[in-house]
């Protein structure tokens, strides 16, 4: 296992639940959280902040990938021969093992909270065009951008977390290019439900509709 290994990263096994993995999250952010840390003294008062940030950063990617069902599936099944192989040395085998953390730690977890704001967004508007001036369907759609919202903040904290190898350096654009396209449609949407102009739901809604097909490609052109 690398040092980026989700499981080593959570101090948990490979066959641990889903309920075993959370517990072990929930542990590590209280350890290493400054509030938590700044209700301590002595021997945690003078440690390097930095360092926990960094740890935060790795703990919340590991997360991601772990709490979710099919990334998690992809991770354990993905690159075997680098994973278990602590001696390769070549900038080849590097570049790969560059990679692999990449996509674990932000490739992964990044397209799992980008489902949770393009899979819904199908129901959230057409439940909203039933009748956009009805106070509760927009009360609704208003809670589904701020959801948005939310997840779009964790998705660029993971997306600046770690640069992009040199071997994905267009899968990361694309990516970016995904990430920009639905951070545009959300704010589009927010413009809408402020004054009801059509046009900002028109143009979002085909911002939606293009990231998604982007998201599709990325999924399918991941590099390995």
């Amino acid at each position: 296992m690398t040092a980026a290994d989700p499981y080593r990263v959570l101090g948990v096994s490979q066959g641990a639940t889903t309920a075993e993995i959370k517990a072990a999250y929930r542990a590590l952010v209280k350890q290493h959280h400054p509030d938590a840390k700044a209700s301590g003294a002595g021997q945690n008062s003078i440690k390097d902040p930095s360092q926990d940030s960094k740890q935060i950063i790795a703990i919340n990617a590991a997360w991601e990938l772990l709490r979710h069902q099919e990334s998690r599936r992809r991770y354990d099944s993905s690159t075997p021969q680098t994973r278990s192989s602590p001696k390769a040395s070549s900038s080849s085998s590097n570049g790969e093992a560059a990679l692999e953390r990449w996509l674990s730690g932000v490739y992964w977890p990044i397209d799992q909270l980008l489902g949770e704001v393009l899979e819904p967004f199908g129901a959230e508007f057409t439940a909203l065009s039933a009748d956009p001036y009805d106070d509760q369907l927009m009360a609704n759609f208003c809670s589904y951008l701020e959801r948005s919202r939310n997840y779009l903040e964790r998705v660029e904290y993971l997306f600046r977390s770690q640069a992009c190898p040199a071997i994905a350096k267009s899968f990361g654009l694309s990516l970016y290019h995904c990430l920009s396209g639905v951070q545009d449609a959300i704010a589009e949407f927010e413009r809408y439900t402020a004054g009801y102009v059509d046009g900002y739901l028109r143009d979002g809604r085909e911002m939606i509709r293009e990231a998604s097909q982007r998201r599709q490609r990325l999924q399918t052109q991941q590099p390995r």
